[in-house]
């Protein structure tokens, strides 16, 4: 089997892509979709390692603070830091953060509001959407998570209050296009390095000084337990300051906190030292992006998958 290319998902210190042109059109849009990392008009893509439709939405109609417009510098444009070719129908989740021409910004306001648009009308299809500020720690930058609920495939835009006019464009596509394992299904096991058994895979663990504690048993055997499961792939030492290092050292605070009322299983994203050998677990997860988590129901079904960033609060909220 061929490697596959692994997009590391934004480090939100570097590598940040140029403001596409309003005169991108839709056929453009469209066309360049299929890549990792696709142009979004209006919008910086990031690259860092980083009940009904109402209620799993951030939707928002009476709070106060949702209400009115956050005062964001005029020249403000929103860095999206989603995986741009793995939106289903469904629902959608949306994380950004802000930048200006002078880069990220490392504050911001407590809330944003905004809505959902068909990128080529400009229709109003989902209204007072909202995200709150959250953070990886401290030298981080923060992000907002967007969710939305949009049922069909298509081309869609973000558009934030305070920010800038033009949407930020997001495709949505066919679920039957998108391999890796989605809400709703049952999570593969696999047998994942671990101490004991390392599968061929040194170090079974890159994060420094120490290897996580999530390397005890494979995710095959976390499945059987009867208990929801906590599973992510991602690469710490490449990634100590952007993402995949931050979500875990929170991940092993959440799993200290948690004890054994859930099952916390960590597979690294290379087989070798160096990064040059993609390890079996993304092969078997189909995956082209890191850092993900999934995590399950005490019966293996997927209810929550968080790509690129995330806090421990949302791994929380998915397990309460």
């Amino acid at each position: 089997m061929s490697q596959p290319v692994i997009w590391c998902t934004p480090n939100a210190r570097h590598n940040v892509r140029p403001v596409t042109p309003r005169s991108t059109s839709r056929r453009d849009l469209l066309r360049t979709a299929g890549t990792a990392a696709f142009a979004l008009p209006t919008a910086l893509l990031i690259a860092a390692c980083g009940g009904d439709t109402n209620t799993d939405t951030n939707t928002d109609t009476n709070d106060e603070t949702s209400t009115g417009k956050a005062e964001l510098p005029d020249d403000v444009v929103l860095a999206t830091r989603w995986v741009p070719t793995e939106l289903a129908p469904g629902l959608q989740r949306l994380p950004v953060s802000l930048a200006t021409a002078a880069g990220l910004l490392a504050d911001g306001p407590p809330r944003l509001t905004g809505k959902v648009v068909d990128y080529d009308t400009g229709e109003v299809l989902v209204d007072n959407v909202f995200a709150d500020r959250r953070t990886l720690g401290d030298g981080t930058i923060p992000f907002y998570v967007f969710r939305t609920a949009l049922t069909s495939a298509g081309v869609y835009g973000l558009v934030v209050d305070g920010g800038p006019s033009e949407p930020t464009a997001f495709q949505v596509r066919p679920a039957d296009e998108l391999p890796v394992a989605r809400v709703g299904e049952s999570l593969p096991g696999f047998d994942t390095p671990t101490v004991d058994d390392p599968r061929g895979v040194d170090p079974i663990c890159s994060r420094e000084p120490e290897p996580c504690p999530f390397h005890s048993i494979t995710l095959t055997e976390a499945l059987t337990l009867g208990k929801p499961v906590v599973y992510v792939v991602g690469t710490p030492a490449h990634c100590q300051t952007g993402v995949c290092g931050p979500v875990l050292e929170q991940m092993i605070a959440l799993a200290d906190e948690l004890g054994d009322s859930a099952v916390f299983v960590h597979a690294d994203v290379y087989a070798d030292d160096a990064a040059t050998v993609v390890a079996p677990a993304v092969q078997a997860a189909m995956l082209t992006f890191e850092p993900v988590v999934w995590i399950t129901d005490d019966t293996g079904t997927i209810v929550e998958r968080l790509d690129a960033v995330w806090d421990a609060n949302e791994i929380r909220e998915a397990l309460s």
